[in-house]
């Protein structure tokens, strides 16, 4: 068989398979000069002199396949010694391993319009394009790229069995009506990507039912929806640029945003935030998503409690998600730049803020909580906001956000003072301090229970030292301390959130959100005054 034409078989089909060909030999070798086909479950076209050196080639070629990675083979056709491959000829060979037909495989759920501008999009963007429907009327070969698979299944959950889907493979959802049932076949898969081609109310109801079903919140936030960047596409040719302009970002793992904005060369919309609690978070989710670049700055261990929703988990797991959005813990001011230009917040270890000096951010953001000023001040940054009591507006910083609730929460001073702090709970299902865990006495925190989990009142919690912490009433363990710290007596260690199952621990509080919205204003409206 001729190896070329084999190997351009293979391409067309998107088999991945391997090229070695000898680019050196010395002293008594097989073959000088040749050219070996390799695919991944060992089977050759062609050979480069047999032997062991070309049983050593072959192993070598499998594993370039599956690490989809070229490499260069070296051996030596002797017993002992680097690179020796057992036999007593006494020549070596040097073998250039290339890896082809690994094109990414871009799977379209639905063959309606939009996934037709996709596939005729993508086609010259290098995917092996894969299209299912149970419309087999949809799946006219005219209208797709030259080389698409077609799949049609009597129902939906059909058709995508019929794509054979596998982990590395890109998946886009836009149908008519088979999108839930679709959705459901796969969000629980691995997959490099998973698109869903629908309206924010949809996607709401479509999370919330999956949530229910039992679905993790870390396969929920897997799943990109609403698909696409917002650049007021209309057309489905538009919509297929939009989306393919977000699958690629992903594909690529580069950060969102236009060339000119990266960090390293413009800090304009550089941010850092003082904390990274729940609190800190829900402001840095805000900024975020409003095009802002933010790094937050905090203890080396925080004592957060509603860790599911605090980006301060990264200080101990190294990473942390929420609502989609990934921090990660970092150890310079170098290495946060670096972070923020992948799209990523980074959270460093620095609670006195040594780090501004380098970061050089236009706005500062104290959004500790500690209802005492720990030492922010107007000259860290040309823009600062604090939130909370313990500021006065028009010295320590330009604005105060009021973090109390009730009438004026959110609300944006630019001179004088927040309110002083209650020291009183919110009141959740009629509940206030009752809900909320202290330690009984001094020791070291262990939970004894996961956030999100139901309980019923008297159960134990958490242990401090040898002291057992018994839940004061009924309902979802929405906050939990970080096991190892160590508290005093009447630390807060945690909270129950008294709706039960109607709680929800996976997104930032209602208070947060708002508290969020007031620090954007009042960064907005302090850059457009200077």
């Amino acid at each position: 068989m001729n190896l070329f034409a084999h190997a351009a078989r293979l391409e067309q089909e998107n088999v991945p398979f391997a090229l070695a060909q000898i680019i050196e030999s010395r002293g008594s070798t097989p073959r000088h000069r040749a050219q070996m086909l390799i695919q991944a479950d060992g089977q050759i076209v062609g050979t480069i002199g047999g032997g062991m050196v070309e049983r050593k080639v072959i192993e070598e070629a499998i594993e370039a396949i599956a690490e989809r990675k070229s490499r260069i083979y070296h051996g030596r056709m002797a017993r002992n010694g680097e690179h020796a491959v057992g036999s007593d000829c006494g020549g070596a060979m040097s073998v250039y391993i290339d890896v082809y037909g690994l094109r990414p495989r871009l799977v379209l759920i639905g063959a309606g319009h939009v996934n037709r501008a996709l596939a005729q999009a993508a086609a010259p963007l290098g995917f092996d394009i894969h299209v299912g429907d149970c419309f087999e009327g949809s799946l006219n070969p005219d209208i797709f790229p030259t080389g698409t698979h077609l799949r049609h299944g009597e129902t939906m959950s059909a058709a995508i069995e019929a794509l054979a889907i596998e982990p590395t493979d890109f998946v886009i959802i836009a149908t008519n009506h088979q999108d839930k049932e679709a959705l459901e076949r796969l969000i629980t898969r691995p997959l490099a990507y998973l698109g869903l081609l629908a309206s924010k109310r949809k996607v709401q109801t479509f999370t919330q039912a999956l949530r229910q079903q039992g679905v993790s919140q870390e396969q929920l936030q897997r799943l990109h929806a609403p698909i696409g960047y917002n650049i007021g596409a209309e057309t489905p040719e538009e919509i297929a640029i939009s989306i393919l302009a977000e699958l690629l970002q992903v594909k690529n793992r580069k950060p969102v945003g236009l060339l000119q904005e990266d960090v390293r060369l413009t800090r304009d919309k550089l941010v850092v935030i003082r904390g990274s609690g729940d609190m800190a978070t829900g402001v840095a989710l805000r900024l975020h998503h409003a095009g802002f670049k933010v790094a937050m700055l905090d203890l080396p261990r925080p004592t957060v409690i509603r860790r599911s929703v605090a980006f301060a988990q990264a200080m101990f797991d190294g990473h942390a998600e929420v609502e989609g959005v990934r921090a990660e813990r970092v150890d310079s001011p170098e290495q946060a730049l670096e972070t923020l230009a992948r799209g990523i917040i980074p959270v460093l270890a620095d609670p006195e803020c040594h780090s501004l000096t380098e970061l050089k951010p236009r706005f500062v953001v104290d959004a500790i909580l500690a209802k005492q000023n720990l030492g922010t001040h107007r000259e860290m940054a040309p823009i600062t906001v604090a939130l909370g009591p313990g500021f006065e507006a028009g010295r320590d910083c330009d604005a105060v956000i009021e973090t109390n609730r009730g009438h004026h929460l959110g609300r944006v001073i630019y001179q004088g003072y927040a309110q002083p702090n209650t020291g009183i709970p919110g009141v959740i299902d009629g509940h206030s301090e009752r809900r909320v865990l202290r330690a009984p006495v001094e020791g070291v925190m262990e939970g004894l229970c996961r956030l999100g989990d139901l309980v019923k009142e008297g159960d134990p919690i958490a242990r401090v030292g040898a002291t057992p912490v018994f839940a004061p009433l009924s309902g979802m363990v929405r906050g939990l301390l970080s096991d190892g710290i160590a508290v005093t007596p009447g630390f807060k260690i945690g909270d129950i959130d008294p709706r039960g199952e109607r709680a929800d621990f996976t997104t930032v509080s209602d208070k947060a959100r708002a508290i969020a919205g007031a620090v954007l204003e009042a960064m907005m409206h302090l850059a457009q005054r200077r």
